[in-house]
């Protein structure tokens, strides 16, 4: 048996106690949320059960697991990432150390897009750098006429795109093609929405990441260079090519990148340039268009 598994206690209330404990004292400020993630997932025991049966016995072979998997948290790596699944805007996707895990703060694109399109439009959308296809599946999921393309550098990433596109049964109307961004593209057309989470972060500063992202997340999708903005230059440089004059282009960009990805979008000539906030009111997503609108 673990060792781990050993020194918790096996009555549910203590457990759930003493796994919030350990990981508030490891700095992991998600304690509450983990601890019951981890009893629901290996135990299938949920909240209500917390409450209500504090002294329920927690069987050896339960224990065992729940050490692992308590054990592999401490240590950095995301539920997600044990697990293999991630929820993105009220869908359940697979992850894996091949694809950036989906976050909140991107379903931003998908409210600005629901804003700018009718739920019955007939658009084709492209994806850019789709890792889990998350942001490809859940607009398809919204917009049932819709048709996309999801691109990605990772064969890997790739394939758990397809996966989770026919887990969602929207492969029907989802290609997925091995891209440098753009450079596959050769005459697929143009697109009414282009839509990226591209790596951002700034090389200086991944050493300085949580563990759980710069141990756990692929290399590929967090270093956006020296300046943080070379995804965007490239994207930028070919966007006008494939977006339809009157479509629309959403990217997320980090915090404290609002004025320099402005100030790239006004070098390209885009015609209209916002930026949104997320729900905690920073910065987060770029919204372009090309033509006149």
């Amino acid at each position: 048996m673990n060792s781990l598994a050993d020194k918790l206690p096996h009555t549910l209330g203590e457990l759930y106690k003493a796994m919030k404990m350990t990981m508030s004292e490891a700095g992991i400020l998600t304690a509450e949320l983990d601890a019951r993630m981890i009893l629901e997932e290996r135990c299938d025991i949920g909240w209500s059960k917390i409450i209500a049966e504090p002294d329920y016995i927690i069987s050896a072979e339960d224990m065992a697991v729940i050490a692992d998997d308590l054990e592999q948290r401490l240590n950095g790596k995301p539920l997600s990432k044990i697990y293999k699944k991630r929820e993105f805007w009220g869908l359940e996707f697979e992850v894996s150390d091949d694809v950036l895990d989906p976050r909140p703060d991107t379903e931003t694109i998908i409210d600005i897009a629901l804003q700018r399109f009718s739920k019955d439009a007939d658009i084709r959308i492209l994806d850019m750098g789709t890792g889990t296809g998350c942001l490809l599946i859940a607009l398809l999921s919204e917009f049932p006429k819709a048709q996309g393309l999801a691109v990605d550098i990772s064969v890997q990433a790739l394939e758990i795109a397809r996966r989770n596109a026919a887990m969602h049964g929207v492969d029907g109307r989802a290609e997925f093609m091995l891209s440098n961004w753009f450079s596959s593209l050769g005459d697929n057309g143009t697109f009414d929405l282009i839509i990226s989470n591209p790596p951002y972060i700034r090389e200086s500063v991944i050493p300085e990441l949580e563990p759980e992202v710069r141990n756990f997340d692929p290399i590929l999708a967090l270093d956006g260079g020296a300046d943080g903005l070379q995804a965007y230059k490239k994207i930028f440089s070919s966007l006008c090519a494939h977006l339809n004059p009157q479509g629309t282009a959403l990217f997320e960009i980090g915090y404290d990148q609002r004025e320099e990805v402005m100030r790239l979008g006004r070098e390209s000539r885009f015609s209209v340039i916002n930026v949104h906030p997320d729900l905690a009111g920073q910065p987060r997503v770029v919204e372009i268009c090309c033509g006149d609108k």
